[in-house]
């Protein structure tokens, strides 16, 4: 009996970390990896199961802190999220989220001090919070530099090109966060918080409309790409952009969203 009751503490507490990141495989997991994988590019199939063991962890640092700060939100915005739904308690929550700012630090440093480093460039930002898209694209930049770092034969350094793509995703990022906040505009005015879609609704919007195709021709300049590859991207970045612009109810802009991701994907692979 005993060792039944083990089993099932043990699967609820994997199942309560999974909770924690799921919504962002799509959105950090898969392109972030990517990202690595190509930038490195990659010194071993076996390294990428590093490259996303350190991403995910990290990842679960980011978003236990930022779950912990106000789980009301989460109950009528996110009530999938494991603190709302009872699998875990905020206590125990507040202890997970203290106690991976070390198992982070420890864990990049057995890879190298540049890792290490990216480490704990996330560290201040995520006790800070990602409120601002600046900062989330710094953060985002560290776990970009982190995960190449992993994927590389040298984890010492950046090659040139994998640099310029970090700074050209932050840059990216930094100005179309925004699509991840009309989704959640209801829970956020519930709340009080002015996120750019609530202040500024339609500035908001034209710029996804704009800026995701002004991207995606820079991209495609910068790093040269074929014609056809080229116009197949932006075409589609474009499309993304203005669903963002005509299509205005929630359930349309959690669609949008998804395609976003799914852009933001394409241009981390091919900013590495």
């Amino acid at each position: 009996m005993s060792a039944l009751v083990f089993g099932r503490a043990i699967s609820k507490s994997l199942l309560t970390l999974h909770l924690f990141t799921q919504n962002d495989i799509l959105t950090t997991i898969i392109p972030t990896t990517l990202f690595a994988v190509v930038a490195a590019p990659l010194y071993s199939p076996y390294r990428s199961v590093h490259v996303v063991w350190w991403i995910w962890l990290h990842l679960l640092h980011f978003n236990v802190a930022n779950q912990v700060i106000d789980p009301a939100e989460d109950g009528r915005n996110k009530a999938s999220r494991p603190i709302p739904t009872g699998y875990i308690s905020l206590r125990d929550a507040v202890y997970l989220r203290w106690c991976l700012v070390p198992i982070c630090l420890v864990t990049s440093a057995f890879y190298s001090i540049q890792v290490l480093s990216a480490s704990l460039a996330i560290t201040p930002i995520v006790i800070i919070g990602f409120q601002k898209n600046l900062m989330t694209g710094l953060g985002y930049a560290c776990f970009q530099v982190g995960a190449t770092l992993i994927a590389g034969i040298d984890m010492s350094r950046l090659e040139p090109n994998a640099l310029l793509a970090v700074l050209l995703s932050i840059a990216m990022f930094a100005t179309t966060l925004q699509a991840q906040d009309f989704k959640d505009q209801e829970g956020d005015r519930s709340i009080g918080r002015r996120t750019l879609p609530i202040a500024h609704p339609s500035p908001a919007r034209v710029s996804m409309f704009v800026g995701l195709p002004m991207w995606s021709i820079c991209l495609t300049q910068v790093w040269g790409m074929d014609a056809f590859c080229s116009v197949a991207f932006i075409f589609y970045s474009g499309l993304v952009g203005l669903r963002f612009m005509v299509c205005k109810t929630t359930q349309a802009d959690c669609l949008s969203c998804k395609l976003y991701s799914v852009s933001h994907t394409l241009i981390c692979v091919i900013s590495a």
